[in-house]
């Protein structure tokens, strides 16, 4: 069975959390909490800003969570300077409700190829409770201008 590349750990939390900033991701309050070879985890509070109506995590906020989350890890495997990797489709299964607190997402690879990779959402309550499964499709595209280099 073939090795899955490692997401770079070497990058401060502080490093990724800076890159969310002026974004739709700052916005509700998502905050990478933990990055390892394996996987990346971020959290997302469950209020006001991630509600639906009847006052529980709106499916959509779990959406922006797990995108946000499989976005970042993707392209930590990557050779920043030479690929950019852009979502292509996600789905989600939402199969608990969360009404306050956090949610804790942890994303982890399912393949990564040369094109494409597919990459595995995990979303918990507090008392870590599986609220949603999602994955993820990210398209891996060569970098032909600097406006989409992530190292500036």
């Amino acid at each position: 069975m073939k090795q899955l590349p490692k997401i770079d750990a070497n990058i401060p939390l502080s490093t990724l959390n800076d890159r969310m900033k002026g974004t739709m991701a700052e916005h509700i309050g998502i905050e990478y909490v933990e990055i390892h070879p394996d996987y990346l985890k971020a959290r997302m509070p469950v209020d006001e800003r991630t509600f639906q109506p009847l006052k529980m995590l709106n499916g959509g906020a779990s959406l922006a969570l797990a995108e946000t989350l499989g976005s970042m890890a993707a392209n930590l495997v990557l050779d920043r300077s030479k690929y950019v990797a852009f979502g292509m489709e996600i789905n989600a299964n939402h199969l608990k409700p969360a009404r306050s607190g956090y949610v804790y997402g942890t994303t982890k690879p399912f393949h990564v190829g040369r094109t494409t990779q597919v990459w595995e959402i995990e979303i918990r309550d507090e008392e870590g409770d599986l609220v949603c499964i999602s994955r993820l499709t990210m398209a891996v595209v060569e970098i032909k201008e600097d406006a989409l280099r992530l190292e500036k």
